[in-house]
């Protein structure tokens, strides 16, 4: 089996698991709504480009999906079956048999993954454990390739980060929202090395023909970091963090040593990155914004309990889980009167490629 060139086990950043007030089941919406406003294109994508014809073949041909960060539900059902709708009604009479094949860290809950997986699913189902800046999968194994608010993700946080010698070191902050160009230089560079080791991996495993589409956060070309939307919230979350280090409450020196390893691309960085690579064709590349998706008003509680759903698991780790109550109730307060404005500037990259 070929591998990328990862040669260091990638970090491992989990969603709140179960189901409990603060976990990622339910407080992933806002990533919901964001699959919901990319059903369309990824359908029409489906039926115009994906060429059944080189791979569809025998009485009882198979058609394999993956879906790479799956986390634990129920996103990635709603999304899977999308798929499989578009592409049954691509294929017409001859349906094919689907699998799917749910991804994501070998630390993510796949038990609560698999005890809610929709009973009536017309599809066989499988966990492959690992990250997918690795290959995962046999070569041309692979017929529709997706993944949701996963890839933005980089796979470990920049070492010049964290030495107080080099000019990337990251004081005071936690990310590169408001910092010296070297910082934001840094996550750009390792987020370029992970695309470069993501795409590698995925030209070894999807058939020639086949699809793969993916949302990520995403950042307008031009947009300066430090009016990015997300970033913003970011911000505030590591200023929230620097007053209660003043206060006494945790040590500066740990709020200089976290640095959430999350890079929002741009539309033209992620074409870069396609074009350098080679093998795929861009039949889609936009943002995308979700707020029509949702129902009813977005309120300071709820976008605090979405953050915390994504962030608790790395925050707790870095500070112990002592701090996390307090820490995202200034984190609310800090944000409130500034939500609206924030979430409805949020936009995502979608970006959906066919295999040469």
């Amino acid at each position: 089996m070929r591998n990328s060139s990862v040669t260091e086990p990638p970090e491992s950043y989990l969603m709140n698991a179960g189901d409990g007030s603060y976990s990622y089941n339910k407080n992933s919406y806002f990533q919901r709504a964001a699959t919901s406003t990319a059903k369309e294109k990824i359908d029409e994508a489906i039926a115009t480009v994906l060429d059944i014809k080189r791979f569809s073949s025998g009485p009882r041909a198979s058609f394999t999906i993956a879906d790479l960060g799956c986390s634990v539900g129920p996103n990635t059902f709603i999304a899977v079956q999308n798929i499989i709708e578009a592409v049954r009604h691509k294929y017409g009479s001859q349906v094919p048999d689907f699998q799917v094949f749910f991804n994501d860290h070998t630390a993510n809950d796949f038990n609560a993954l698999f005890a809610s997986l929709p009973p009536e699913r017309n599809y066989y189902a499988a966990g492959v454990p690992g990250s997918f800046h690795g290959q995962l999968f046999p070569e041309s194994s692979l017929h529709f390739v997706h993944s949701s608010y996963a890839i933005h993700w980089l796979s470990r946080v920049p070492k010049e980060l964290l030495d107080e010698g080099s000019p990337a070191w990251n004081k005071g902050k936690i990310h590169y929202t408001s910092t010296p160009k070297e910082v934001g230089d840094a996550y750009k560079s390792q987020f370029t090395k992970d695309m470069r080791d993501f795409f590698n991996a995925r030209v070894q495993e999807i058939v020639s023909g086949g699809i793969m589409a993916f949302i990520v956060p995403g950042t307008q070309d031009g947009v300066p970091h430090s009016q990015v939307p997300l970033g913003v919230n970011l911000d505030i979350l590591g200023l929230s963090l620097m007053d209660m280090a003043k206060e006494g409450i945790i040590k500066e020196s740990d709020v200089d040593s976290l640095n959430l390893p999350i890079y929002t691309a741009t539309p033209q960085e992620m074409t870069e990155l396609v074009n350098t690579n080679g093998c795929f064709d861009i039949e889609r590349m936009e943002l995308t914004a979700s707020r029509s998706k949702i129902r009813g008003s977005i309120n300071a509680q709820a976008w605090m309990m979405h953050l915390r759903a994504g962030l608790e698991g790395i925050i707790s780790k870095h500070f112990g889980t002592e701090i996390i109550d307090e820490l995202f109730d200034r984190f609310l307060q800090k944000v409130a009167g500034r939500l609206e404005w924030s979430f409805q500037e949020i936009t995502q990259l979608l970006v959906v490629l066919k295999r040469k």
